[in-house]
């Protein structure tokens, strides 16, 4: 569970934020909605309905890469049981898989242009 001094701001408020502005602004062209309610979810793993809302949101979304929802039905469903059952472990890799399949890690080695270099203007 997330840290209770330091507090996880929410996917909502980031995107609020990213949306609106205000003093703080807090806009990045670059942050993403999905990634934003992933780390949501891995905060707040011990928090069901919080988790299974997350859930939900990522089941709206599209994954282009595998032409279905960023987080599918079955898989929302498996990672709920885990969690009931106090799988913490499984179900935080499951995730983390679903993360993947959508933002796959950029790893330091790979010579081909990485996502962000190519928005970047010099």
């Amino acid at each position: 569970m997330a840290d209770p001094d330091e507090p996880v701001e929410s996917a909502a408020e980031k995107a609020f934020k990213r949306r609106f502005g205000g003093k703080e602004k807090g806009r990045n062209k670059r942050d993403d909605y999905a990634l934003d309610l992933f780390r949501e979810a891995m905060a707040y793993l011990d928090d069901l309905p919080r988790v299974n809302n997350l859930l939900r949101e990522l089941g709206k979304l599209y994954n282009p890469i595998v032409n279905a929802p960023i987080v599918d039905l079955p898989t929302r469903q498996r990672i709920m049981v885990l969690l009931g059952q106090g799988s913490r472990a499984e179900a935080e890799h499951l995730l983390d898989e679903r993360r993947r399949l959508y933002a796959p890690l950029e790893r330091a080695d790979d010579p081909r242009l990485r996502s962000q270099e190519q928005w970047d203007t010099k």
